[in-house]
């Protein structure tokens, strides 16, 4: 029996099937109890009896409901590189004159503006900010929403004007936590903030605490940190003071004993490799060293 190179990835359609001269028959046999293909959905059959990978099933979706939907949501963020956990349901688009059967685990959303797809391993994926959208107007809890407005910026695959284009261009209807939450972002906040936690992931260290105040004995604030490992007292800085919030001297920090490494956005961007190496340095310094007696608070300039 020869079949087409779609069932490369396991995934074949009936149609597919017949073509290769497999009758309906003699599929369904195959994938009856103790038969070695599995049916996913009407007309998209697993070539073999296990589970579906997460990608399989996005390939079923597509060969179920034709070349013309295209996946967004938290699966087009995970395609293109977005670290997110996948939603229970595959959320689609599809085109407004299109009829969708009902299908578990599926949740397609007719719409009049369908996106020009990138297409990843023969699956159309939505554009980043109309993926992050569409998943933002399904959330209900405004912190939620916030974070997920983020997660294009922090990767670095749209700017801000673009998320604020593509919202305007959408329904209304339904978007007014996104549209708060979106005149919240600080744009130049989470890119940095981005390339911070890229280059932790290469480090063998701890994840710190993010935007902490450091003070002093009495509570009185000595300095900030963008990240802190505070049982060592360990403290990264990579942002430039705000105007118009505290500017504190760097050896207020450090006369205390605490560790500081200090280094611009544009290092994190050009050389990340030389700021993990000098966090490494800084980390096994300041956890031979006793911990300084200081103690945080949330950032002042972040609460203003």
């Amino acid at each position: 029996m020869a079949l087409s190179n779609s069932s490369e990835s396991g995934i074949i359609t009936s149609r597919e099937l017949r073509k290769a001269g497999v009758t309906a028959r003699y599929a369904t046999k195959l994938c009856g109890p103790g038969g070695p293909w599995r049916r996913l959905m009407p007309g998209v059959i697993l070539l073999r009896d296990s589970a579906p990978t997460r990608h399989q099933l996005l390939q079923a979706a597509v060969a179920r409901f034709g070349p013309d939907v295209v996946v967004t949501g938290a699966d087009a963020l995970r395609a293109l590189g977005v670290d997110c956990p996948a939603t229970r349901e595959v959320h689609l688009l599809v085109p407004d004159y299109r009829r969708m059967p009902a299908e578990p685990g599926m949740l397609p959303r007719r719409t009049t503006r369908m996106p020009a797809p990138t297409l990843i391993d023969g699956v159309p994926f939505a554009p980043p900010a109309r993926a992050v959208l569409d998943l933002a107007r399904l959330e209900l809890d405004p912190a939620r929403i916030a974070e997920l407005i983020s997660l294009p910026l922090y990767w670095g695959l749209c700017t801000l004007d673009e998320l604020s284009e593509e919202l305007e261009a959408g329904n209304r209807r339904g978007s007014a936590a996104v549209r708060t939450a979106l005149r919240r972002v600080d744009p130049e906040e989470t890119y940095a903030h981005g390339l911070a936690k890229k280059v932790l992931d290469g480090c063998p260290l701890p994840m710190p605490s993010w935007n902490m105040t450091i003070c002093d004995r009495r509570g009185r604030p000595i300095g900030a940190a963008d990240a802190w490992w505070d049982d060592i007292g360990l403290a990264w800085q990579f942002r430039a003071p705000k105007a118009g919030t505290a500017n504190f001297h760097p050896l207020a920090l450090t006369a205390t004993g605490t560790v500081l490494v200090r280094c611009t956005i544009d290092q994190l961007r050009r050389v990340p490799m030389e700021v993990a190496e000098e966090l490494v340095r800084a980390y096994g310094e300041a956890a031979r060293t006793p911990r300084p007696k200081v103690r945080t608070i949330g950032r002042i300039d972040d609460a203003a």
